[in-house]
């Protein structure tokens, strides 16, 4: 993997372990409301979903790091897809944004992956 390639996957693996953070312990808080315009009766009636969500995030970001340690274009190719299928699902189906903040991301980081 070149350089540049792993520094983009590290990129979206921080990002996803940020998404962890605020769906799983800052979801009902003031940052983790502000940032997802939640109500705070909306925050805490979603909560579990979200932490479940958060879960699943730290799965992508588990991946994306093993790809970085193992140095398995395989693994990472595999994990970024992931996060590309998942960012246009949630821009498809919850808002636009998603797909700027998480498929972008990869999606660029998986090109400089196969560019390599």
């Amino acid at each position: 993997m070149s350089t540049l390639a792993m520094l983009l996957i590290a990129v979206v693996a921080l990002l996803h372990l940020g998404f962890l953070v605020l769906e799983m312990f800052l979801w009902t808080r003031p940052f983790g409301r502000k940032v997802f315009r939640l109500s705070p009766e909306k925050a805490e009636a979603t909560k579990v979903l979200a932490a479940n969500q958060g879960l699943y995030n730290g799965f992508l970001a588990a991946g994306l790091i093993w790809s970085l340690c193992s140095q398995r274009a395989d693994v990472a190719s595999f994990f970024l897809a992931c996060v590309v299928v998942a960012g246009a699902y949630g821009a498809a189906t919850v808002n636009r944004r998603i797909f700027f903040i998480q498929a972008l991301p990869a999606l660029v980081a998986l090109v400089a992956l196969r560019l390599a």
